[in-house]
């Protein structure tokens, strides 16, 4: 079902898109040394946006400070803008019933858009 679901969501949920997105922003980023710890980020929630289905976000045991201080900067610059993206395109979705779960999808991949960093993306059990 995973399957199925992943396969309609790359073409009519937005998925390669978004995904397109993610990678694009990824390799911009990772130019500078700067950036390559939020380019990592991007690259993390492009596999996600790709094929959400099955997969689930949870937290890293290891993250530390350097993480909360990755999360505020990324929070500042851009994860309120692409939480809000993330929202508008999960509302316009959640209109039909066909829509709702790539509306759930959405909303999943805005929370991980809000702080990414100290966060996993592994197999739904």
């Amino acid at each position: 079902m995973n399957f199925l679901l992943n396969v309609l969501w790359i073409f009519f949920g937005g998925g390669f898109v978004i995904a397109l997105e993610y990678l694009l922003a990824g390799l911009v980023l990772c130019l500078t040394i700067i950036g390559i710890p939020f380019g990592l980020q991007c690259f993390k929630m492009a596999g996600l946006g790709l094929l959400p289905f099955g997969k689930d976000i949870r937290e890293d045991p290891g993250a530390g400070v350097a993480s909360g201080l990755g999360n505020i900067l990324w929070f500042l610059l851009a994860g309120v803008w692409i939480f809000l993206s993330h929202i508008a395109l999960a509302a316009g979705l959640a209109v039909t019933i066909i829509g709702i779960p790539f509306a759930l999808q959405h909303l999943k991949l805005g929370l991980l858009a809000l702080t990414p960093f100290g966060k996993r993306v592994v197999v739904a059990a």
